[in-house]
């Protein structure tokens, strides 16, 4: 049976649901219970995310077969694929998935996809704005999001979709929004764990991602929407990537601050192809990932001026120091468009098993192609001015013994 405030979900028609809960609210409940009404009454073919295929076998296949008993016509175990009868006699099909390999089903038609725990989906936008997104075009398929929130990351602003796209509605629940819940349980649970972990995983509110590595990043202080006028130097940060994102920077330089004004996100993309976007945006300055020698050759065959970035025991850190170095002191800026960086910035983390981390200690290598970009022109850029200021300082202070001497 529904709750009230499952039924309240049930009921809208938006064509995209974003449902920000709490756990245990019944989410599996919900997705069940919406993609069986679906199956049932019309022929559709659905999709069901969670973030890996064991993920989607553990969490709802059973609760799935449970529920289309009677309608169902067949049953892929290792496929993840059931066929329902419709009320009119037709075939639905329904296909349970894991994000990990969500490229497969790129080219396909939907017409409802669910998307379970969306918060932690790697690469969130790249793969709904180019993978799934255009599966619903044809069918004017519908999506349902559903998640317990995760910092300030994508989940957060698909939340905030509503606000600029009628397509979209967002609810939000507790966990004592399920009537089966056990109150004291609830409220144990509030006097045993840290608040912020209470927070965002029981009464689903947004809280800051425990071990961010960029804490100091702010939504408030750092984003703007113009550039401001003025004259700017060009630069480029490029990571290269094929199955993961390739990530290009455009950021512009005066003085000593940094505006990061386009991002470039892009899957399974050469080296070729990637070097080819850069020639397109004219950069004064490039600044690659110094791993990549056959990316950095093709660059310098299209004669685009490659800057050399450091990269030594202890760069990354060093790196990851200067970038927070510029958001403290507000000398670096992300335009509003940048959505893949934000995430990135809002999501990138040290192990939250282990607790904080010290200076010394690099942050788990995911969430990071965007980072890798931006690092690789901050640290590298700063260092030089440091060297040539250096270098300024050694100068004035030679001329001046002469001038000493001279007297």
């Amino acid at each position: 049976m529904l709750t009230p405030s499952q039924k309240v979900i049930i009921r809208d028609r938006h064509r995209f649901r974003v449902i920000r809960c709490g756990r245990r609210f019944g989410k599996t409940t919900l997705a069940v219970k919406e993609i069986k009404g679906k199956a049932i009454y019309h022929k559709s073919k659905i999709a069901y995310f969670a973030n890996t295929y064991q993920q989607a076998r553990d969490i709802a296949w059973e609760m799935l077969k449970k529920e289309l008993q009677g309608a169902i016509t067949n049953v892929n175990e290792a496929r993840l694929e059931i066929k329902v009868k419709t009320q009119i006699g037709e075939e639905s099909l329904i296909q349970l998935r894991g994000w990990e390999n969500v490229e497969t089903a790129r080219g396909q038609a939907f017409d409802l996809v669910v998307l379970d725990e969306v918060a932690s989906m790697r690469n969130f936008w790249i793969n709904w704005q180019e993978v799934l997104r255009p599966t619903l075009t044809d069918t004017k398929g519908e999506c349902i999001f559903i998640s317990s929130p995760k910092g300030y990351n994508h989940f957060y602003d698909l939340c905030n979709k509503e606000l600029t796209d009628t397509d979209y509605k967002s609810f939000h629940f507790t966990s004592y929004d399920n009537p089966y819940l056990p109150t004291d349980e609830l409220d144990k649970a509030k006097a045993t764990l840290p608040s912020e972990r209470f927070e965002q995983e029981y009464m689903a509110s947004f809280q800051k991602t425990q071990g961010l590595v960029y804490k100091e990043f702010s939504r408030e202080k750092h984003l703007y929407t113009d550039l401001p006028e003025g004259t700017y130097e060009k630069l480029g940060g490029v990571d290269f990537g094929f199955r993961n994102p390739a990530g290009v920077l455009d950021i512009r330089f005066k003085k000593d601050r940094f505006w990061v004004e386009d991002e470039w996100y892009k899957r399974e993309r050469t080296d070729a192809l990637i070097a080819d976007y850069v020639k397109l945006n004219n950069f004064s300055e490039v600044y690659p990932d110094p791993e990549n020698a056959g990316g950095i050759e093709e660059l310098r065959q299209r004669s685009i001026n490659v800057r050399e970035v450091l990269k030594v025991k202890g760069s990354v850190v060093s790196g990851i120091n200067k970038v927070k170095e510029a958001f403290i002191t507000g000398r670096l800026m992300i335009n509003k468009r940048c959505v893949n960086l934000i995430s990135e910035l809002e999501m990138y983390s040290y192990d939250d098993e282990k607790g904080d981390r010290n200076e010394e200690e690099k942050p788990v290598k995911a969430h990071d192609h965007l980072l890798d970009a931006l690092r690789y022109v901050i640290m590298t850029k700063d260092i030089n001015q440091d060297m040539e200021a250096e270098k300024a300082d050694r100068l004035l202070s030679r001329l001046r013994n002469n001038q000493m001497q001279t007297r």
